[in-house]
């Protein structure tokens, strides 16, 4: 089978596309031909390994020393079963699926396996009415949301900001908050405010003519979903008993968030989403009915695999970036 491998930190020419053993699936996995999959912000960094300093070391372990230890990258993915463990019963050959691998990484290939119970990713059954590339778009970014917006236990009415609102976070973000009934106030830049306004933001804020946490207004809930504002800034913008969630928080943000719990009555979040089937249910229901929708900036076959992740690191795209195998004519 084809596959996308990173066998090198580097820029986005590293990735090349080669021939790879197709796995096979255990006693309690699932085999899935890959339609489509997504390059997302996290793939990038890895390919790259662009981190904070203060993640340098922990990031050199986790991923690799020298080289990528995982070098097929990828965490959302969308297509069919093509073959099932004997324990599986969940599936069956033929089922469209979607679904999040997560840090195991795995998606940039023809073919991937996944446990139907595995609790550090999640699969489910693909909506009918959805096509593979926006069911690929939905998992990381709408996951995210929904966990960092359930955390905060919203409520209708309350006054939410999220800054960062037109990428793959962010858009799910917007679209989820108005779903739970609150005030929704989405900061991103000039070109991408039109997007957001779609989405159903109701206030709109570009942060090249303002700074949203020295305007003095203030909110129940703020979603750090761009890692741009400080977290004094952020808690300038909260109410007293306001929630901060961060979605990508670094150790030092982290640390400053344990303080800021400690000494005030503000709720801190950060962290991120353990994928299960009946989020990625949810989720997928909600687009599929219309509800909410899978933004997708642009779609690529898998040979300019390079031109996805060049673009994705210009931080120009709004949502999510699709590779779609039936492109290559691959699925």
């Amino acid at each position: 089978m084809k596959a996308v491998i990173c066998t090198q930190y580097g820029p986005p020419d590293v990735l090349q596309i080669k021939e790879v053993e197709k796995p096979v699936p255990k006693e309690n996995e699932v085999m899935v031909k890959v339609s489509a999959f997504t390059v997302s912000a996290a793939d990038y960094r890895v390919r790259s390994f662009t981190v904070p300093p203060s993640y340098w070391l922990p990031a050199r372990l986790a991923l690799g020393i020298l080289r990528p230890r995982k070098p097929v990258l990828g965490m959302d993915f969308a297509g069919e079963v093509e073959a099932v463990g004997r324990a599986v019963n969940k599936y069956r050959i033929g089922d469209p699926v979607f679904g999040l691998l997560g840090e195991r990484f795995g998606a940039y290939a023809q073919y991937l396996c996944i446990s139907e119970d595995w609790k550090s990713a999640g699969l489910a059954g693909k909506p009918d009415g959805l096509s593979h590339e926006q069911a690929a778009a939905i998992p990381f970014g709408g996951l995210t949301a929904l966990y960092f917006l359930r955390a905060a236990n919203i409520q209708k009415g309350q006054k939410v900001l999220i800054n960062g609102a037109s990428g793959s976070v962010g858009t799910y973000a917007v679209q989820l908050a108005k779903y739970f009934g609150a005030d929704v106030t989405a900061v991103c830049s000039t070109e991408k405010l039109a997007l957001v306004e779609s989405l159903g933001a109701d206030k709109l804020i570009d942060y090249s003519k303002g700074d949203f946490t020295k305007s003095g207004d203030t909110y129940d809930v703020v979603l750090e979903a761009a890692g741009t504002a400080s977290v004094s800034g952020c808690l300038e913008s909260l109410t007293g008993e306001g929630t901060l969630l961060h979605a990508v928080a670094t150790p030092a943000v982290t640390l400053h968030m344990k303080w800021a719990a400690l000494t005030s009555k503000r709720k801190m979040v950060g962290g991120g989403p353990d994928a299960n089937t009946e989020d990625l249910r949810f989720l997928g229901e909600l687009v599929a009915a219309g509800k909410m929708k899978a933004v997708i900036d642009r779609i690529f076959p898998m040979e300019q695999i390079v031109e996805a992740h060049r673009y994705v690191e210009t931080g120009a795209k709004k949502g999510n970036i699709v590779i779609s195998l039936a492109a290559n004519g691959d699925a």
